[in-house]
């Protein structure tokens, strides 16, 4: 892996206290957190990863990981598609809070 991230200073000043603190959803955080600096980390606009890859990554069980997906889709802070029904998921970390 490379050196520094850069990370929206919304990520940590606010989306930090609204997923962990009012969704109670701290899984959610760390999945969001490792799908940035998987992505737009190394320059890309997606990443391509398991279920249990992301698991293994970020310490969490796969079933904590399901969880964190669905929030984060539900929230609009992720997209995810597939190439075929068992391929797995390409990720795509949204940034609602930009108009770019």
């Amino acid at each position: 892996m490379s050196g520094p991230v850069p990370l929206d200073s919304y990520v940590s000043d606010v989306l930090m206290r609204d997923l962990v603190g009012h969704d109670r959803a701290p899984s959610a955080f760390l999945v969001y957190l490792w799908l940035w600096r998987m992505s737009r980390g190394e320059g890309r606009e997606r990443i391509g990863a398991s279920l249990q890859t992301i698991a293994t990554q970020t310490g969490l069980s796969k079933s904590a990981v399901q969880g964190a997906v669905r929030h984060l889709k539900r929230r609009r802070l992720i997209e995810a598609s597939r190439a075929g029904p068992t391929s797995a998921p390409v990720y795509e970390v949204k940034t609602p809070w930009r108009r770019d």
